[in-house]
This record gives C-alpha cells, structure tokens and sequence, in this order.
C-alpha cells in the first residue's frame, strides 16, 4: 500500500491539522480517506454539533471508546464534505489517504483501523506481509476483523500487548517483532493519548513545532506549521505525546530492541511549502510551467554531485548500471544512448523492478546509476539492496535528499526542481535529464565535450527559452487534444535518442488520458507495428532536424500510406503530418548546435497534449486512476 500517514498531538484540533495535512500529501494516495481523534474528557461536541460517540461509518464500534473515527472512499475534499473528517473535536489524532492494495476500495477496508477491542487505532503504509499468520494467531485469540487489509492484525497486536504490558514501548517492540514486510505505522492509545510510530523500508518523518508534534509520512504534511523535522531512520520507534505530566511536545526515539536512537533535529528546506497550485487550475499544470525554470536550476540543486558522479563512474572499471522505475527508467534509456554517443561510455540500462532476475550478473565492484524523484520507490531501493549485496558504488539522482535511496547511496546529485505533486512526472523527468547531460558533459570533457555543445550552461539555457516558446502558445496543441479526445488507440515513433522519448511520451498519453499509447522504435515499423496502421490510427512522431530527420519522415511516410493520421513533433513543417507541433529549432542553423538537446525539450509538448487531451475526457490530470505518485511497495 502506498499511503499517506499523520499524526498530531498538540495545543490545536487534531481534526483541521490532519486533514490539511492529508490534502497537501494526497499524491500519495487518494482513493479514501480517514481520520481518527481522541474525544476530549469534557465530552464536548463536534463542530457538527453531534455528540462524540464512534464513527457512523466505521464497523468497529461495538466497545465502548474515547476513538472517534470517520472515513470513507473517494479524496479528501469530497470525504471530508461528507463526513466532516475535519469537525471530530480532540488534540490528538491520526489520518490516512490510501492507495488500496490490500482489500478493495471501500469504507470498511479505510484507515484508520481499531483493534476490535477498543483503545488503539493505527493508520498504515506499506505491507505486512505475514499478516494472514498474524490474523489467524489473533482470531484463535478471540479478536475479530472486518477489513480485507493487512493493517488490522497491527491494531490488534498493540492492543494484545498493551493488555499484556501496560507500557506503549514494550507494546511497540513486541509489535514490530512479529511484523514482517516493509511498512511505516502510527498508532494512537486512547488511555493517555499517546502517538506510537515505527519504521521499516517505508518513509517517516517526525515534526517539531513550538506547542506541538507531528508524525508523517512526507514533510508536506505538516510544513505549514513547522521547518524542524526529524527524519526517523530504519528499524527506530517513536514515542510521542502523552497525558499526565508529559507534555504533549515531549518525544522519544528509539530502535526496535528498545536502545536509544541517534538523530538529529533539521531545518527543512522552504521550498516545500511551496506545493501549491497557484493560479494553476492542476498541480501538473503548474509543474509543466516551471520547466523552463526547473532545469535551469539544476546545479543549484546538484551541489558538487555532478564532478562526484563523475569521478565514481571514471573509476568504474568500465562497468556502470543505470536503473529506475517509469519515467525515471525512461531518463536512464535517454542517457544510456548519450553517454555511449558522447562519453564513449557504455551503460546496462535496467528496470528496477527487473533487476533482481539480473542479479547474478551484476559485476562486483561496478557502480549503479539510480534515478528516483522521490528516493522511496521500492523497487529502487531493492535494486540497490540486490547491487550492494554485489558490492556496486551507488550514484543517486534524486530530487528528496532526505529519502531513503539518498541515505544509501556514496554519491547524491539532487535535481533541485522541487516538490512534485502531480503523480505523472513533468518536471521531475526533464530535470532528471539535465543532471544526466551535465555528468555525461563532465565526463566527456575537451574535444568530445567541445563537440556536443560549445558551452552546457548555454545548452542548457537554450533548450530552457526553447521550452518557454512552446508554452507560450499551447493553442496548437489544444486543438490536437480535442480532436484525439475519443480514439482509442495512439502510437508515438521516434528514432535514436528520441525512441526513449516516444516511450515517456506514450507513458504520459496512458497516465492522464487512459488512452491506449505505445512508444515505437522506427527502425522496428516494418517488423509488426505497421500491421496497425489503419485510418483509426493517431501516431505522432517526433522528428526534430537532426541525424534522425529524414529515416523518420520516411517512416511517418509510410504510415500516412496506410491512412494513419499523423501528428508531427518536428522543428520543420512537412506536408506528411497531418498536424504539426512546432518545437524551435536547436540545431545549427539556429545558431550554436545544440541538437543534443532535443530529447529535453521535445516532451513538453507531449506532457501539455497529455494534460489537455485529459480535461477532454473529464479524467483529473493531478490524480489519474490506480497510480500513486511514490510507489512504496513491490
């Protein structure tokens, strides 16, 4: 499951912090929603004017509580509009945005969870995966369960070893002992109070504010209302909050077997609190808009990384791994071809989640280029777990330096571009990109550097006003957008360096529209794609002026011949395409050569038809179906 998780303690209401908390990290997952809080002693009502009593819409009422909890499927605007997430009175509690994996998409299977004895509930990301043993062991106990998630067998053993310890910590170590699987959980007791977090494989982030704590997920959580953030490591424990005399700031951390943890407290970085839409109808609006911004800072964001990188891969031995996961393995197919072409480097591009069927022959001692936005996806982290094993160097182009695949790695090149909340990368992927010219730049180095752009900060601001012009005037692309809004099914052919283009291209079609795409490689038209060709059939095909122009209009050529419409991606107008978006040219005849350049620049327009070709079919582009943005599980 790979979820959003919050918990507050503090001087405020829990319910209003939780759930503009859960809307600024719902990229992580949004097909339902939860919150549960501690009733206030004094038996107040909600801001409803009901009275505190257990959710309505929860099946795990039937014992008397101080756990209020209200939930439901859909985002959280719309389950907060109809529940009224935010109106449970209480200063502590818990919430939950999930993306279903275990159990189907219903009220019932959302978080949070209770113990079907009372006094712990627990929201949950990741998986438990021996919870069916756990469930059986606790049901012969005489605990019932109705969810189909894994999460309940956590809420009842707490509550097993509460019952059994009387102590939150031990109940906590017991707890994480039987669990196996990789998963984040924060639990709330209902005796005092107190908030309980562990960590294993999944990302936890522990907030310090003045009057109060938050336990999260992701900083975007709780970054409104604190910069001072404790990034909780592998196998800890945090205990938090509490009744009594324990003040509800007061926190402690430690391991799995119950020693105290090191940590420390960091001032988070303000660009954070950034992640909004603005005048922007959609986050992926927003974030398209920034590139040309974006990728000029770049080597802000790198720090020494880029020469770092660079020095790890000379010292390779000959042998360098590239992998990632969606568009971040598509950035690692366009930089397998340009250090090959420029560095005379060759690289083994591989999906992470394909890496393990590899591993027996991964080179010892070889070094593994790894790309993720968020630094949390699982099967990147478990490529590099299988590549350590091997004893690979890990380079890592990241955007979160913070992430977990930050802290395993020997050299980190940060992208620098921001938080991403719209789950189909944009601007993630083409400043992935950038870092990679910018190392490949380093590594070729005099004459082959000379040779690919006279200068890579004027490259780079190049294809930066290029990418400006094109969003300066979407109307052309619009147009397209409305006219492919019903087909069924699209193809995008590139040539050389722009086939892994024409794949993250056709990813982006799939991700907003839902449309059926597919990235085509031209040489292989002849061999099966052209059987599709027919007058059903949209191909755009990205053709800029460079080595690859004139195979690749002989191959729209041929597609047109089959009564395929073509759309054309292309520097220079042809009577082939049907429709023409016009990219500048970067080529040199425009000046300097900066052709090299193309890949980064030719994907926007195919990002701004995907968002638009999205709000023709009414899909929301921020959040498409079944996706999340930071895929935590495998």
């Amino acid at each position: 499951m790979c979820c959003s998780i919050i918990g507050y303690c503090g001087d405020d209401g829990a319910a209003p912090v939780l759930v503009r908390g859960l809307k600024r990290m719902e990229y992580r997952g949004y097909d339902s929603v939860g919150v549960a809080t501690l009733l206030p002693t004094d038996g107040a009502k909600d801001r409803d004017g009901r009275h505190d009593k257990a959710n309505e819409n929860d099946d795990n009422n039937d014992n008397c509580t101080k756990i209020m909890i209200r939930k439901g499927t859909g985002k959280v605007s719309d389950v907060n509009a109809e529940f009224g997430l935010d109106a449970l009175p209480g200063k502590v509690g818990i919430g939950h945005t999930r993306w279903a994996s275990h159990g189907k998409v219903t009220n019932v299977n959302a978080h949070p969870h209770q113990s079907s004895r009372g006094g712990v509930a627990i929201v949950h990301n990741g998986i438990i995966a021996n919870f069916e043993v756990l469930r059986r062991d606790l049901e012969n106990d005489g605990y019932l369960f109705c969810s189909d998630t894994d999460s309940e067998v956590i809420a009842n053993l707490l509550h097993r070893h509460y019952v059994q310890t009387g102590d939150v910590k031990e109940s906590m170590m017991r707890t994480v002992c039987m669990l196996e699987g990789e998963y984040a959980f924060v639990a709330m007791f209902e005796d005092d109070g107190t908030l309980a977090a562990a960590r294993l494989h999944q990302p936890l982030v522990l907030g310090v504010g003045n009057d109060d704590l938050f336990i999260s997920s992701d900083v975007l959580g709780f970054i409104e209302y604190t910069d001072e953030a404790v990034y909780v490591q592998d196998r800890n424990i945090v205990i938090a909050g509490g009744g009594g005399a324990t003040a509800a700031t007061t926190y402690e951390i430690f391991d799995f077997e119950g020693s105290a943890a090191e940590y420390e407290v960091t001032k988070v970085s303000k660009e954070f609190g950034d992640a909004y839409r603005g005048d922007y109808a959609h986050f992926t609006l927003r974030e398209i808009y920034e590139q040309n911004q974006t990728m000029l800072k770049v080597n802000e964001g790198a720090g020494n990384g880029l020469e770092e990188a660079a020095s790890l891969i000379r010292s390779s031995g000959g042998t360098v791994y590239l992998t990632g996961s969606g568009s971040s393995y598509n950035a690692t197919l366009v930089a397998k071809y340009l250090f090959s072409h420029y560095a005379g480097i060759g690289m083994e591009s591989i999906m992470s989640s394909e890496l393990q069927f590899a591993a027996n022959s991964i080179r010892r001692g070889a070094v593994l280029v790894a790309v993720s936005q968020s630094g949390e996806s699982a099967d990147v982290l478990n490529a590099v777990k299988i590549a350590r094993n091997a004893d690979c160097r890990i380079i890592s182009i990241v955007n979160v330096l913070t992430s977990s695949l930050a802290h395993e790695s020997d050299v980190v090149v940060g992208m620098g571009c921001g938080p991403e909340i719209g789950v189909a990368a944009t601007k993630s992927f083409t400043s992935q990109l950038v870092v990679l010219y910018r190392i490949m730049a380093e590594l070729a180095g005099g004459v082959a550097a000379d040779a690919l752009l006279p200068d890579m900060d004027d490259g780079v601001k190049a294809v930066a006003g290029a990418v400006s012009q094109v969003l300066e005037n979407p109307a052309e692309i619009q147009r397209i957008a409305r006219e492919i809004r019903d087909v069924s099914d699209i193809y995008v052919l590139g040539r050389g360096v722009h086939y892994p283009i024409a794949v993250e291209a056709a990813l982006k079609i799939k991700e907003l529209t839902y449309i059926h795409a597919e990235g085509i490689a031209g040489g292989e038209l002849k061999h099966g794609p052209l059987a599709l060709m027919d007058s059903s059939a949209y191909v755009i095909i990205i053709n800029p002026f460079d080595s690859t122009y004139e195979e690749t209009l002989t191959s729209a050529r041929e597609i047109g011949a089959r009564g395929a419409k073509i759309i054309g991606v292309s520097d220079r107008a042809s009577d082939v395409y049907d429709y023409w978006i016009e990219v500048p040219s970067m080529s040199a005849s425009a000046g300097a050569d900066f052709a090299a350049l193309y890949p980064v620049l030719e994907i926007v327009p195919i990002q701004i038809l995907a968002y638009y070709a999205a709000l023709e079919r009414d899909k929301d582009p921020d959040y498409p179906r079944n996706l999340a943005k930071s895929v935590t599980v495998r």
